[in-house]
């Protein structure tokens, strides 16, 4: 069961304290969303460091825009979509360099943990040579668990757009997958 179903409306609440200046309420929404937060980051960049910086500076601009954001809309996408525009104007800034994945080696065949290390080593090349545009709709989908409206919102897409580079991407990480 996801963090958000299991309580619907903790999240409502704490963006009321928050709008109200409570700093403990938004670190409820910290520590509810900030793993997702902190993994779509370095899917994104491939570093932790850059990640980290993204996520930091998202977080600065949530508190600041709290005051704006309209109560009844789920605050995941809101706080994805800061974390997204600071990537990218992190990924402008710097031009950072993409963090090659080490290849695990061969997974023995009676040993089914080397095997799940080989399949997330073959995940991750697939995710490094997919275009910044098709990792970012896998990663939206798949890692922070956004719906394909979300995705559109978050991107300022249309959801035609979504599906259709979720499909190229997809198809792509097969390829890649398939080759180890």
């Amino acid at each position: 069961m996801s963090k958000e179903a299991m309580d619907p409306t903790g999240e409502q609440e704490a963006v009321r304290r928050c709008q109200a200046g409570d700093p403990d309420a938004f670190r409820y929404l910290v520590e509810r969303y900030g793993d997702t937060l902190h993994g779509t980051a370095y899917l994104m960049t491939r570093n932790a460091a850059a990640a980290d910086d993204a996520v930091q500076d998202a977080l600065i601009d949530a508190w600041q825009g709290m005051p704006g954001f309209r109560l009844g809309r789920p605050v995941k996408p809101w706080l994805v979509r800061i974390l997204i525009n600071r990537v990218l104007a992190l990924q402008r800034r710097r031009s950072l360099p993409s963090v090659p994945i080490e290849e695990a080696n061969e997974p023995g065949a009676e040993d089914p943990a080397e095997a799940q290390v080989d399949a997330a080593d073959a995940v991750g090349r697939g995710l490094a040579a997919l275009s910044g545009e098709h990792r970012r709709v896998v990663v939206l989908r798949y890692f922070s668990e956004l719906s394909v409206p979300e995705i559109a919102g978050v991107l300022g897409w249309r959801e035609g757009t979504v599906k259709s580079r979720l499909h190229r991407a997809l198809a792509q990480l097969r390829e890649v997958v398939g080759e180890r």
